[in-house]
C-alpha cells in the first residue's frame, strides 16, 4: 500500500504539467509582502553571547504573537526571538490564510475536555480571530484581513453531513449560530461551484494573506523592542544553575544566549526535538494559485470573502484574494521520518500536482483559467488534531505546537498563554484545559513513518474514490478508522 500513488480526479493541463514547485525559494505570498517593503535583506544573526529574561526560538506566528503579549504584560522585559530561516519562510508565510475558529472541531473538543472545557477553549480562539483583525487595524497592518465566515462543502453524496455531529454539539451548548448547517441552495447563494451540495458555515472565520500578517508582526515588535535575528538556528538548550543556555550555530564554544525563560514556537520543526517527538507528526501540505480571474469568481457567485474547505479529511482549501486570484490547498502531503524536513516538503512534484488536480476537479467550470504558482509547506500534526500548549516538567521552558494546518487564530491564542507563562503569571487563559494536556503518544520510529504512509495512501484512496462516486471497500473503511480506534483523533471515520 505506501507504494501506491494516489489517483488524481482532476485533468492537469499542459500548463499545469509544467509548472513546478517554489521549493525553498519565498512563497508568492512572502514575495510580495517583501515587496511591499522594499525588498529588505535579512535581518542579522546572533553573534556571539548575550542574555535576555525571555528567549523565543522561532520568529513566525506563534514566537512572534509570544514577543507581542510580553510587551503588553511588561514592556521592561528584554525579549530575544531567534529565527534559523526569514520570519514569514516557514508555515506562517505559506499557507493559506484561514482565520478559523474551533466550530467545527468542537465535537472533539467536547469529547477531550467535556462540553464546559470544550466550550471555553472554542470561545477563546473564535475571540482571537476578532482580535487579529482588531490587532491589525490598531497597528496599521493591512494584512488584507476579511471577516466572513468559513464555509464547508461536500462535493460528494457520500460526504453529505459529514459535519453534523460537530453542528449538533454546537446546538447543545447553546452557541447554534456558531457552526450551522446549509442547505445546498444556501450553498449556492454564496458560492456555486458545480461539484458544491450541502455544507455547514462557522461564522467565526476570516482570510489574510498570510506573509503579510507575519510581516506586519515583526514589524511591530521591532518597534516595541524585542530583538529579533534571523538566520540563528539553535542547536539545543542546556541549563547552567537557574539559568537556560540557548546554544546557536555560532556561539558554539562561547556560551550562548542566556535566559531565565525560554519559549519553543517551533511549528513542524519541534517534532525534531526529543521532548516531542511522540506528539507529532511533520507532514507536507501544497498549494496552487490561479492567476487573476475577478469575473469568472463573479460569474459563479463566490463574492462574499467565505473561505471554504470540502469535507475531505485530507481537506481541499481555497480563497479568493484581494487581486481576484483564487489561492487553493491540499492537506494530503507526505510525513517526515523522525521529525526530518527536507526537500521534499518543498519539492515534491507530485504533491503539488495533486494540489493542481484538486483544483482542476472542483473548479470545472475554470477548466481554461491558468494556474500561475505552487508551492509546499510543513505543518505540525498533533496527536488528536489540536495544539499542544505546556510547560517542560523542570519549568522555565515553554512551547505550543501542533495546530494540524489551522494555527493562525490558535497561534494568536498560544501566544497569549504562552507570554502568562514565561512571565508567571496565573491569567485564566493559563488554566484552559488544553495547556498543560499531554495527549496520546504516536509510536516511536520507524512504526510512525511507515504507519504514517499508509494511512496516507488508504484516506486519500478512499476520499479520492468517494469523489468518483465509489463507496469504499469494508477493508479500506475498516483501514482508515483505525488511528480512531486507536485513541487518535486522527482521520475519517
Amino acid at each position: 500500500m505506501a507504494g501506491v500513488k494516489p489517483e488524481m480526479n482532476g485533468a492537469l493541463t499542459d500548463g499545469d504539467l509544467a509548472l513546478r514547485p517554489g521549493g525553498s525559494d519565498p512563497s508568492p505570498w512572502l514575495r510580495e509582502a517583501l515587496a511591499d517593503e522594499g525588498d529588505p535583506p535579512p535581518l542579522d544573526a546572533l553573534k556571539g553571547s548575550s542574555s535576555a529574561d525571555v528567549v523565543i526560538v522561532g520568529g513566525g506566528y506563534t514566537g512572534l504573537w509570544t514577543a507581542y503579549q510580553l510587551t503588553e504584560i511588561d514592556p521592561g522585559l528584554r525579549v530575544v526571538v531567534l529565527e534559523q530561516g526569514r520570519c514569514g519562510g516557514g508555515p506562517s508565510g505559506r499557507n493559506g490564510g484561514f482565520v478559523n475558529a474551533w466550530w467545527d472541531e468542537l465535537e472533539t473538543l467536547v469529547a477531550l475536555y467535556g462540553p464546559d472545557g470544550g466550550r471555553a477553549c472554542a470561545r477563546e480562539v473564535a475571540a482571537s480571530v476578532d482580535e487579529i483583525g482588531a490587532w491589525c487595524e490598531r497597528h496599521r497592518v493591512d494584512a488584507y484581513y476579511r471577516r466572513a465566515g468559513m464555509l464547508t462543502v461536500s462535493t460528494t453524496p457520500l460526504h453529505d453531513g459529514s459535519w453534523a455531529s460537530s453542528v449538533a454539539a454546537a446546538a447543545r451548548l447553546g452557541v447554534a449560530d456558531a457552526y450551522r448547517e446549509l442547505s445546498a441552495d444556501e450553498v449556492s447563494q454564496r458560492c456555486r461551484g458545480l461539484r458544491f451540495r450541502g455544507g455547514a458555515l462557522m461564522a467565526d472565520g476570516a482570510t489574510v494573506q498570510p506573509a503579510r500578517l507575519v510581516r506586519g508582526l515583526l514589524r511591530v515588535c521591532l518597534e516595541r523592542g524585542v530583538e529579533i535575528f534571523e538566520g540563528t538556528r539553535v542547536r539545543r538548550l542546556r541549563r547552567d544553575g537557574s539559568a537556560l543556555i540557548a546554544e546557536t550555530e555560532s556561539s558554539a564554544g562561547e556560551g550562548g544566549l542566556r535566559a531565565g525563560q525560554v519559549v519553543l514556537a517551533l511549528n513542524a520543526w519541534a517534532a525534531g526535538w526529543r521532548p516531542f517527538r511522540r506528539s507529532l507528526l511533520a507532514w507536507s501540505s501544497w498549494m496552487v494559485r490561479t492567476e487573476p480571474i475577478p469575473d469568472r469568481i463573479a460569474e459563479i457567485g463566490w463574492t462574499g470573502g467565505e473561505s471554504i474547505v470540502d469535507a475531505r479529511f485530507s481537506v481541499h482549501y481555497f480563497q479568493v484574494t484581494r487581486d481576484g486570484r483564487i489561492a487553493f490547498g491540499a492537506g494530503g502531503g507526505r510525513p517526515g521520518y523522525d521529525g526530518r524536513i527536507g526537500r521534499s516538503f518543498t519539492d515534491d512534484l507530485d504533491n503539488g500536482r495533486r494540489a493542481a488536480a484538486g483544483f482542476r476537479w472542483l473548479f470545472p467550470e475554470l477548466a481554461n483559467v491558468r494556474l500561475t504558482d505552487m508551492w509546499g509547506g510543513p505543518i505540525d500534526i498533533g496527536a488528536d488534531h489540536l495544539p499542544r500548549i505546556g510547560t517542560l516538567p523542570r519549568g522555565k521552558v515553554h512551547y505550543a505546537f501542533g495546530y494540524s494546518g489551522n494555527g493562525v487564530a490558535p497561534s494568536h491564542l498560544a501566544g497569549r498563554v504562552l507570554a502568562a507563562l514565561a512571565a508567571g503569571s496565573d491569567e485564566p487563559i493559563t488554566r484552559l484545559p488544553l495547556v498543560g494536556r499531554v495527549p496520546n503518544r504516536l509510536p516511536p520510529e520507524p512504526f510512525r513513518y511507515v504507519g504514517a504512509r499508509i494511512m496516507r495512501e488508504a484516506m486519500i484512496r478512499r476520499e479520492d474514490g468517494e469523489e468518483a462516486g465509489r463507496r469504499p471497500s469494508w477493508w479500506l473503511r475498516e483501514l482508515t478508522r483505525l488511528p480512531r480506534r486507536l485513541g487518535y483523533h486522527l482521520g475519517p471515520w
